[in-house]
């Protein structure tokens, strides 16, 4: 497997671990992970472990302010991975003709 499937494998452990530790926080009323700091993981393809984390945990699922961002996130990550594909497939489809 390539290094790239271990990187995005190890972000999105860190994004979920990072988030469940932000809802332990929570509940305790202790200093919190920033916004940014949980974004941020996204932006760079921990997106589907911080969401599997906020669906097991409950957290950060009704804040108006985060879910936006989150999903904006989430649908450019989608985009950009229809388009890479759609960009294989006309490159291959070119290559047999």
């Amino acid at each position: 497997m390539s290094i790239l499937f271990y990187f995005y494998m190890i972000l999105n452990g860190l994004a979920f671990l990072i988030t469940a530790y932000d809802k332990k926080l929570a509940v305790k009323n202790k200093k919190r992970i920033s916004e940014k700091t949980l974004l941020s993981f996204d932006i760079f393809g921990g997106t589907l472990g911080a969401a599997l984390a906020m669906t097991i945990f409950r957290h950060k699922t009704s804040k108006k302010a985060y879910l936006p961002k989150f999903m904006g996130i989430l649908f450019f990550q989608i985009l950009l991975l229809f388009t890479v594909i759609l960009h294989k497939i006309i490159k291959y489809k070119k290559a047999q003709i």
